[in-house]
Formats: C-alpha cells, sequence, structure tokens
C-alpha cells in the first residue's frame, strides 16, 4: 500500500494517522486592511453543502468517527500560512492527508477514532465539507484575490478525493506484468430528504484504493480510486476528464479496466450498456438543476461530433452470469430516447436506434450516467483498449424500525452489513470483469448516434 509522501505536520493527528513532519510558523505579516476584510468577507457565504454541516447528524457522524477535530486543525493551519504560495501547498498536503486518512480508517489502518463503523464513507464527505467552509471563511493577513481563493478550493476538492494521487504501476512485458484498475465513486447525496445517507460507491472507492485483487489466473491487479461530487457545475467544468485523462492517454501506465460506480436500484447491481448525453435537471447536491446535452469542457480530446450515446465495454454477459456475490447482476439495455424525426421521448427497452436523440441512458439523465458518458466518451476519443463503463450498486438501506430521518439513528448493523456487503461484491465483479478480460471481448469500444 503506498503512502502519500507529504510534510503535512501543521495538521498534526487530526488530518493524518502517521507521524508528521513539522512545518516551521511562518513569520507574523501586516494585517489586512479593512477594504480587504470587506471584499474576503465577501466570498465566505457558506455553499449550500457547508449549511448542511451544523444539523444534528454531520455532527453526530464527525464525532463518532474521530473526524470532528479536522476543520479546526485546519483552519488553524492555514491561519499559519504568509503567502498565497505558503496556503497553496499547505492545503494541497492537507487535501490529500483528509483522502490516506479516510482510506486506512475504511481498511483498518490507524485508531478508529469512534464507534463508527470503519467501513463508513459518511466521514470524509461531512470532514472535507468543515475544511471547504474554513477555507471559504479564512481572512488571511495578505491580500488574496477571488480566483486564488477558488483555486485552493479546487486543490483541496482534489487532493480529499484521491482525484491527484492515483498512483497506478508502470506497465512490464511478460506474464508477470500488474494489471491498473481504476475506480471511482461519488458522495452521499439526497441529503435534504435524509441526512444520514451514506453511498456505497463511494464506501467502495474508500475501500478499494491501493489495494492488489488477484484473478482466477493468477494475475495481480492494483486498484486505485477516486470520487467525484455529487453537483453538475465540476462536471461541466471538467473534473472527470481531468481525473481520468492521465491514466486514459497512452503509456506505461495507461489502464487496463476502469469503471466509475453510482448507486442505483434496490436490490440490485446494474451494468449500464448505454450511456446518454442528456442532463436531466434532478437538484444537486448544491440545490443546482442542469438540464441540456452534456457539455464537453474545451482542451480534452473527444470525439467529433459529439455523439448521443456511448456504450459500455465491460463484458456484461461475463459478469451477469458470474457467482459474484448476494446482489443479483443486470444487463442493463433500456435507455429512453428520441427517434429520428420524432419530437416525443420513448422508452427502448433494447437500447437506442439509429439517429435518435438521447433523453435518458440505462443509467437514468442525472450524474451517474454522465460519469459513465463522459468516461467513456474520453475512452473512445483516446481510443482505449480496455474494458470500461458504469456499474450501479444496489440501494444502501436502514435496517426495519430505523427509516424516519427525523427519529432514526445515524446507522444500525443492516445498515452497516449491506454497505460491507455491496463493497465486497463490487470487489468481485472487477476481479470477474478481469478475468474475462481478453481480446475481441463483447461490447467494444463505439459512440453511436
Amino acid at each position: 500500500m503506498r503512502r502519500i509522501r507529504t510534510s503535512v505536520g501543521v495538521l498534526g493527528a487530526a488530518l493524518l494517522t502517521v507521524a508528521p513532519l513539522a512545518i516551521a510558523a511562518p513569520s507574523a505579516t501586516a494585517a489586512p486592511s479593512a477594504t480587504a476584510l470587506s471584499r474576503q468577507a465577501a466570498a465566505a457565504a457558506p455553499t449550500a453543502e457547508e449549511q448542511r454541516l451544523s444539523q444534528p447528524v454531520p455532527q453526530e457522524i464527525l464525532r463518532r468517527s474521530g473526524f470532528a477535530p479536522v476543520a479546526g486543525a485546519f483552519a488553524d493551519g492555514l491561519g499559519r500560512a504568509g503567502s498565497y504560495g505558503e496556503a497553496k501547498r499547505f492545503v494541497t498536503e492537507a487535501g490529500r492527508g483528509l483522502w490516506r486518512r479516510a482510506v486506512d480508517r475504511v481498511q483498518g489502518r490507524g485508531p478508529q477514532g469512534g464507534d463508527l463503523s470503519r467501513d463508513d464513507d459518511r466521514p470524509l464527505y461531512w470532514a472535507r465539507l468543515g475544511m471547504t467552509k474554513a477555507l471559504r471563511e479564512w481572512q488571511p493577513a495578505f491580500r488574496l484575490s477571488a480566483g486564488q481563493r477558488d483555486a485552493l478550493l479546487a486543490e483541496l476538492e482534489r487532493g480529499s478525493r484521491g482525484q491527484d494521487s492515483i498512483d497506478l504501476p508502470a506497465g512490464r512485458p511478460g506474464k508477470d506484468r500488474v494489471l491498473r484498475v481504476v475506480v471511482t465513486g461519488f458522495d452521499p447525496f439526497q441529503l435534504d430528504a435524509d441526512a444520514r445517507r451514506s453511498n456505497p460507491s463511494g464506501a467502495a472507492a474508500l475501500a478499494l484504493d491501493g489495494t492488489t485483487v488477484r484473478t482466477a489466473s493468477g494475475r495481480l491487479a492494483r486498484v486505485e480510486t477516486a470520487v467525484f461530487p455529487v453537483r453538475w457545475a465540476d462536471f461541466a467544468a471538467g473534473t472527470v476528464e481531468r481525473t481520468l485523462l492521465p491514466h486514459f492517454r497512452r503509456g506505461p501506465r495507461q489502464v487496463d479496466l476502469f469503471t466509475t460506480i453510482s448507486q442505483g436500484r434496490p436490490g440490485r447491481f446494474d451494468l449500464e450498456r448505454t450511456n446518454g448525453a442528456w442532463r436531466g435537471g434532478y437538484p444537486d447536491n448544491a440545490r443546482e438543476s442542469r438540464t441540456g446535452t452534456v457539455p464537453v469542457p474545451k482542451g480534452v480530446p473527444t470525439v467529433r461530433p459529439q455523439p448521443q450515446w456511448t456504450t459500455t465495454t465491460l463484458p456484461y454477459a461475463r459478469l451477469t452470469s458470474a457467482a459474484t456475490g448476494p446482489f443479483p447482476v443486470r444487463d442493463n439495455t433500456a435507455v429512453t430516447e428520441i427517434p429520428a424525426g420524432g419530437s416525443t421521448p420513448v422508452e427502448r427497452p433494447d437500447g437506442p436506434t439509429p439517429g435518435s436523440t438521447a433523453r435518458a441512458g440505462g443509467g437514468g439523465d442525472y450524474l451517474s450516467n454522465e460519469i459513465g458518458y463522459r468516461a467513456t466518451l474520453l475512452r473512445d476519443a483516446l481510443r482505449l483498449d480496455a474494458p470500461g463503463g458504469h456499474l450501479h450498486t444496489p440501494v444502501l438501506q436502514f435496517g426495519a424500525g430505523n427509516t424516519d430521518p427525523a427519529t432514526g439513528k445515524v446507522t444500525d448493523p443492516d445498515f452497516v452489513r449491506n454497505r460491507t456487503a455491496i463493497t465486497g461484491q463490487v470487489r468481485s465483479i472487477l476481479t470477474a470483469a478481469l478475468d474475462a478480460r481478453r481480446p475481441g471481448q463483447e461490447g467494444s469500444s463505439s459512440s453511436v448516434g
């Protein structure tokens, strides 16, 4: 298991579970002017996600996982920065430190920090929001432009999501070459309805990051992971492509298999055969809606003209028949389209028809469909010859008698058992997909429409 070599000493044990190196305190600087304070305060309004932090449920999750001190320790360290350069180094290291601490906790390293089960993805989500809120409210003793603050927030997001620390091994010719796998998950979502929610895709990402799996043939595969926000704006800005592009490009560390993962339907896994280029507008975690064609960010390789549909290259026939765990795995071929020459959406159980316009992929028209579309579109633009696509997990549910968000507990034995079972089956599905990897497998890379 790799470690990130950083000097995040200012945070100490509040962010890392390993002994940190010391960072010298910056020299005293002049206090900012009243004008600067006013300008900085205008940028300090908490986001919709950060506003939820004060609720009892997030505070309980942070307290029962040992992550409650994270935001305060981060704010203290940030206050010692005497320049933008110092602040950038500190924020980058702190974000990576939070990701590593969350991964270590889930994988059984370091202190548990409380009685909340180790497999829980929620401490990472709420601790990150405490840090972004602190960074948004920070009043430095030097001039900080709005653009610089935004850049620091972006660094914190990337580092604390594992997006900038994917470290695949270099390939070697011959049978002993270690295969390279990238898996992505998501934050919890629909938190206005129930702030207790967890996302099994995020939990699986934390459990799998940096691990090695052995296929039935005896080959080893290194798994590296990242998680993504449930926010339309971040996707439009290119967070998916920026994270995946270095690992999809040709070279000794090019990925051999990838899958984006999100939470889907109760009681089943779905392999989404087709992804659609349409945003349906359901509100995200920032309470924002977006409707229209999926926007492709400038400056990244893509397919022209933009296709309405992309398809999985995961070995769906093998995965739906393999014994991977307690939940059935379905090959989901349904889409919603506007047929060529038509104007009304039509549901198609067997995939899109030629020349149709997308209105929903197999995974719907929300960000789970969109991440699958973006990843497979990038695969096709780079002519990446590797299995890849989107996997929906079962919905993570609380136990009977614990379903009321107003009175229910933040965890229960059934909740933990279900999340553990989903994570275990994700690992088995990945292993089965690696076993099935071979030239000419079904689901060959293509964009259509």
